[in-house]
Formats: C-alpha cells, structure tokens, sequence
C-alpha cells in the first residue's frame, strides 16, 4: 500500500492558486458571482488534483488513510502541548516571588504555540473531510458500473462498513476540535489579564480561576485522546479491508 507523505496542510493548495490565478475576473463582477466561480474552479483543481495522484499511485484510500494519520499526529502534537501550557500555568499559579514578567512571557509563549498546534489540527481534520468526501463519491458512483450483482453487493456493503468506521472517528475528531476553542479562550483570558497586572495580587486572582482552566485543559487532553485512539482503530481496520 502507498502511502503519501504530505507536509504541512494549507487551507488552499498550491494547485488550487495556480487554477484561480489562471482565470483573471473582472473588477466589476458581481461578489455573489465570484464566489460561485471560486467554488466552481476550487471544485474542479480538487477533482484534478485526485485525478493526478491516481495516477502516481496514491488512490483515495490510500491519502484517506495517509490524512487520518497526519490528523492524528497533530492532535497528539496539540496533547503534548496543552499539556505543556498546563504545566506552565500552574507554575504562574505556585508563583511565590521573584521576575513576574519572565513567567508571563513563557506563559504567553505557550498560548502562541497551542494556538498554533490548534490552527493544525483544525486543517488536518478538514484535509480527512476533504478526501473522504471525494472517496464515498466515487465509490458509490462506481457501484453502477457492476455487470455482476454479487460483486455489486459486496462492494455496497464495505461501502457502508466503511462509513460506519468513518462516522465515529470524525465524530470524536470534530469533538476534540471544538474543545479546543474554549480552552484557548480561557488560557487568553488569563494571559491577558496577566500581561497587564505583573504583581501579585493578579497572581490571587488568576489562582482562583486555576481549577476552572486546568479542568477544560484536562477534559481538552482526554477528549485528545480519544480521537487519538479513534484514529489508531480505524487506520488499523482501514488497513486490514481490501481495497476500494
């Protein structure tokens, strides 16, 4: 089985600026009107761009499973790092004495990088969205072109296994995603407030507010986790079926 190696997802591909550079608009065209054509031309450098990969060897499946790992890895990467920014803030919340301003300006660091690791995890997961997508499509598509109908069957029916492997995992990732969006919110809440109260009486407040944080942090890393996990036991099954 082949799989792809690719590097750090963007929300648009490099092929997918090359196709809307190539189609110049008219400064007066209706906003609505470009929208659609975006979508239009976006659309057709996906379908090409799939198109070109079967070609080198790299079916659907195999950058279906190739996404699900990247996904995986980043929301691992974005584990380790909340993990980190919790260590960091109780160290601010133990804080007894000394350079206040060294503690903020780790505490700060660590914010940037988990936003960072979440801004990644967020574009893998869209990136399994994506290629999943295009996959059930073209499987379903094909199940028409069966002359036999026990194969027909066969076909229909790992379709829907599948699926049914696919919805759980994406289920746990877009439930892990969408935890990680009140974390940051409170660790920013608290980095800010720090920034602009380096004494200790910020020190009293932000203790106060230390169990509320630490626990979405720790619900963030159990959630992490468990799509972790998810991951794992599909790419695993994924891998035991046969092939599309």
């Amino acid at each position: 089985m082949h799989h792809l190696s690719c590097g750090t997802i963007t929300p648009v591909r490099p092929e997918e600026e090359m196709c809307v550079m190539r189609h110049p608009v008219h400064p007066r065209v209706c906003p609505r009107i470009l929208l659609v054509l975006a979508v239009l031309m976006l659309a057709s450098c996906e379908t090409a761009y799939y198109a070109t990969m079967e070609k080198l060897g790299y079916p659907k499946r195999d950058l279906l499973v190739s996404r699900v790992e990247q996904a995986r890895d980043s929301q691992q990467a974005a584990k380790e790092q909340f993990q980190s920014a919790l260590e960091h803030f109780r160290a601010v919340v133990q804080f007894r004495g000394g350079e206040l301003e060294a503690k903020y300006n780790e505490l700060s660091a660590e914010l940037e990088r988990s936003d960072a690791r979440a801004q990644t995890v967020h574009q893998r997961i869209a990136a399994v969205e994506d290629v999943a997508e295009a996959l059930f499509k073209e499987w379903e598509g094909e199940l028409a072109q069966y002359t036999q109908e026990s194969l027909r069957r066969a076909s229909a029916r790992q379709l829907a296994q599948t699926r049914q492997r696919y919805t759980p995992l994406l289920r746990t990732m877009k439930r892990a995603e969408a935890t990680m969006t009140p974390v940051l919110a409170a660790f920013r809440d608290q980095v800010l407030f720090l920034k602009h109260n380096l004494n200790a009486r910020a020190i009293a407040a932000i203790r106060q507010e230390g169990v509320a944080v630490e626990t979405e942090i720790t619900g963030l890393i159990r959630a992490m986790e468990a799509a972790i996990a998810e991951a794992d036991a599909f790419i695993k099954t994924l891998d035991q079926g046969q092939e599309p």
